[in-house]
């Protein structure tokens, strides 16, 4: 097996595989061994969506982080969705396939940068958007996801300076939604900055009766087009009651695995891109596999590890979320 130097410069461990082996077979005699969940987020790929125990968004998967039984959750997500999980359950043993699994959105939001920032607003409570690091929820006074963020913005009262990051995209929407003025940190992700205006306006010319969708990390002149904006969990739930025959759907292609699962006489369209990549992947969610999630199971590496002083501080905004959420019946 690979040396620990080895694992976090490569993060993630190589070890050959019988091609044999079925490995949603081998994936689930480990998970009784050694009580282990498999928490997955709707972009990951297929495969590990459906030996997942729990498929969600952010909101869906820190409930479960929070409240499972089992002693090792696997993360099949990125790097701060697993940091979430260890920050709400610290006792419990925290797995991701590859460390690698970053997030642009975090990675745009610096701590010590964000720290500079707040300094200068310290009348304001601080909401951060659940994409970023441990470090920065724990500068924070609430977390949020793209579920709740406007109820919890809702929940305070009107005259309560708020500055809100990282996502500006999101920031912008949950302010236009809410009518309050929020002081936002210039983030955002790749993948949902990337979708083409013009693109996506000769594809609904093309499928005139299909529903266009859309993740409030969009950019605004994207947000403008849809028929409906909502979270993952809120777009597969929309093309579930919506009578349309055909969605465009502007995220990461990943949830169209879910929306196809949940209604297979229905057609979806992944948005384009505004070049000829495929964007509307994430590279950092595509980055964990069904083999490398079977050997971090087997091997109990990589695991994900927050400093104690950190999983005090940033536990606080998120049970805050929660508390929040189920208040509201989120």
């Amino acid at each position: 097996m690979d040396t620990l130097a080895e694992l976090n410069r490569k993060g993630y461990i190589e070890e050959h595989i019988d091609p044999t082996l079925d490995l949603f077979e081998e994936i689930e005699k480990l998970k009784k061994e050694k009580n282990a969940i498999i928490l997955a987020h709707y972009y990951q790929e297929p495969d590990i969506q459906d030996i997942a125990d729990y498929i969600g968004d952010s909101l869906g998967l820190s409930q479960e982080a929070a409240k499972t039984e089992a002693d090792v959750i696997v993360f099949a997500g990125v790097h701060f969705m697993a940091e979430t999980a260890k920050i709400l359950s610290p006792e419990k043993t925290v797995l991701l396939p590859d460390l690698k699994a970053g997030c642009s959105l975090a990675d745009s939001c610096p701590p010590h940068l964000f720290k500079k920032f707040k300094e200068k607003y310290p009348d304001h409570l601080v909401i951060t958007y659940v994409n970023c690091t441990a470090e920065l929820k724990a500068m924070s006074d609430i977390v949020c996801t793209s579920t709740n963020a406007v109820q919890i913005v809702e929940s305070l009262p009107k005259d309560q300076k708020i500055i809100f990051g990282p996502d500006k995209n999101l920031g912008a929407w949950v302010a236009k939604k809410t009518g309050r003025e929020l002081v936002l940190w210039n983030g955002a992700c790749m993948v949902h900055e990337i979708f083409s205006r013009e693109k996506i306006t000769k594809l609904k010319e093309r499928h005139p009766n299909a529903k266009f969708i859309a993740h409030p990390e969009c950019e605004e002149a994207v947000l403008k087009m849809a028929d409906y904006i909502g979270s993952t969990t809120g777009l597969l739930k929309y093309t579930i009651n919506n009578d349309a025959r055909e969605f465009i759907v502007a995220t990461e292609s990943g949830i169209i695995h879910q929306m196809e699962k949940a209604n297979p006489l229905k057609t979806f369209i992944p948005a384009p891109p505004n070049n000829n990549c495929a964007c509307n992947d994430c590279p950092y969610m595509k980055r964990n596999t069904l083999e490398k999630l079977y050997l971090c199971l087997k091997n109990g590496l990589p695991e994900v590890s927050v400093p104690a002083d950190i999983i005090v501080a940033a536990r606080k905004p998120i049970e805050r979320m929660l508390e929040i959420s189920a208040k509201l019946g989120l």
